[in-house]
């Protein structure tokens, strides 16, 4: 298991961006963190009321954004205008190119979330979106497939050989999960505090494991957990 503590991780503060980025990103450059298998971007952003960003491109990259809380009002060049709220995982597959914008839709309150780059299993695909509303019961104490790349359970299409798993834990359960051979995963602690096979971690840490390992993780808090299963 390697561990990489938040405070480890690029920060950049822009006054309405409060930003830290798990890998190289933007001006935070560390070619050791340029990414884990296909995960190439976990960026923790808050975002000031009434704030956001203007519209901008993306090509050939599957861009998975996870509401912690408040509110994220999205416009593309597909059509798509939807605010999604917490509880909300959205998907855009940038494909041959979309442009986008991101604004807080609150103009009172700071949203907080997580943006995943993943690269894809192809390039050149047709742009696409999607969003999904995961009600807390279906995370709490076990895992919930957010994203895979055949959609099993009702999750999100990626077009990538990945699953996607979040799991919200109350105080002093217990959650594992083991790898199968020839995979990785990654685990972000979003919210909370948890043990993963004896280490402590806090919201921003995260662990890395390579195949064959039981992940056992405790919580120590009421916590909030995504997990990659990645090739």
């Amino acid at each position: 298991m390697q561990i990489r503590y938040s405070n480890e991780r690029g920060h950049a503060n822009r006054g309405w961006l409060d930003s830290y980025h798990s890998f190289s990103f933007a001006d935070y450059y560390d070619p050791n963190w340029m990414g884990f298998s296909v995960l190439r971007v976990i960026n923790e952003d808050v975002i000031a009321p009434a704030k956001g960003f203007g519209t901008h491109s993306h090509n050939d990259m599957e861009i998975i954004t996870y509401i912690l809380k408040g509110e994220l009002a999205h416009k593309d060049s597909m059509g798509n205008v939807e605010t999604i709220k917490q509880g909300y995982v959205q998907r855009m597959t940038a494909g041959t190119g979309v442009s986008h914008s991101e604004f807080n839709a609150s103009a009172t309150e700071a949203v907080h979330l997580l943006q995943i780059w993943i690269t894809p299993n192809q390039l050149h695909l047709t742009p696409g979106y999607e969003d999904k509303y995961f009600d807390a019961a279906l995370k709490l104490n076990q895992w919930c497939l957010l994203a895979s790349q055949n959609g099993a359970q009702h999750s999100l299409i990626v077009h990538q050989d990945i699953a996607l798993y979040a799991a919200q834990l109350t105080d002093k359960q217990a959650l594992n999960y083991t790898l199968k051979p020839n995979r990785k995963a990654y685990l972000q602690i979003a919210l909370g505090a948890v043990e993963v096979n004896g280490k402590r971690l806090t919201a921003g840490d995260a662990a890395m494991f390579e195949a064959n390992e039981m992940l056992e993780i405790k919580t120590l808090d009421s916590a909030e957990v995504l997990l990659f299963d990645l090739p």
